[in-house]
């Protein structure tokens, strides 16, 4: 890798040691777009497919005997008690809890079918949901119900964090193997790329996916992408195991090429420098901007 020419005629770096420092030195802060934060797509669609059953809910607020009123709705309207976790925040509609501790009695409670009005409202008195709305604390359970799907959206920002890594290197993939004629997989698995090219690789789960398979009249070349913000263990798991799969995927005949970036990096720079002497190839955003991946795969 640190021989390779693109190093020196791109980047001018003659040294490992170059090398790995105009790594570290071109980092991204970050990769967050405006659509980092929220999936409003997706938050919309969740609200919309239980509109119904939010304004019904509506009619409580404000109620002196909600519980009777609650159970009156649900009894009247049975299909209502199937958002109930959603309104607690909780994916799973099934769900055990525990109401007795010393004899360790748990009763369960299964949103995905039939259940009565009692347990219904059982479960929306003892979370304390129903006092919320006795005494108009939520004004209003649609809205209340776009605030709590937000909150459970921002989970899946650091799916969104790799995502975009992936989409970004995309765009360059894509641009270099139109321009080379060359053809690559995204999200591939070994038997996508045995099927389509007739090359085997190792894995150790068949479910594997690698961001990016790219087949040249040379080699097939192998890339993973990720982007760390911050620092942490994850990081040095990573770069250890990254090591490996060079070994497994260099022993098959192909060539990996690993893709990382983000200030994380700058605080944990000697698993990735230990990784750098052992794979051949690791670059980052900066790298690919200015034509290094290019010039690897040539």
């Amino acid at each position: 890798m640190k021989q390779h020419p693109a190093y020196k005629k791109i980047l001018s770096c003659n040294k490992e040691d170059e090398v790995f420092a105009y790594l570290i030195s071109s980092l991204k802060e970050t990769i967050k777009s405006f659509d980092y934060f929220v999936n409003w797509k997706k938050v919309i669609k969740n609200y919309q497919d239980v509109e119904t059953s939010l304004n019904l809910l509506n009619t409580l607020i404000g109620k002196e005997d909600v519980e009777q009123a609650a159970l009156k709705l649900l009894q009247e309207y049975p299909k209502v008690i199937g958002i109930v976790p959603a309104l607690l925040a909780e994916r799973d509609k099934k769900i055990a809890l525990l109401t007795n501790p010393q004899n360790f009695d748990i009763k369960r409670f299964d949103f995905t079918k039939s259940m009565s009005a009692e347990d219904g409202v059982l479960f929306l008195q003892e979370s304390g949901f129903l006092e919320l709305l006795s005494n108009r604390n939520i004004k209003s359970i649609p809205d209340y119900f776009i605030g709590v799907e937000v909150g459970l959206d921002s989970n899946g920002r650091k799916n969104r964090s790799g995502t975009s890594m992936e989409n970004l290197v995309e765009f360059f993939v894509k641009d270099i193997c139109e321009r080379n004629g060359y053809e690559y997989i995204a999200q591939a698995t070994a038997d996508k790329i045995k099927s389509k090219w007739g090359k085997n690789i190792t894995v150790t789960k068949s479910s594997k996916r690698i961001d990016f398979a790219i087949n040249t009249p040379n080699k097939l070349y192998l890339i993973e992408t990720n982007f760390y913000g911050g620092g942490g263990s994850k990081l040095k798991s990573t770069a250890g195991e990254y090591a490996d799969i060079y070994h497994q995927w260099t022993n098959d005949g192909h060539q990996f090429i690993w893709v990382t970036d983000g200030y994380g990096w700058k605080k944990t720079q000697r698993p990735l420098r230990d990784t750098f002497n052992t794979i051949d190839y690791i670059i980052n955003l900066d790298m690919i901007q200015k034509g290094v991946l290019e010039e690897l795969l040539k």
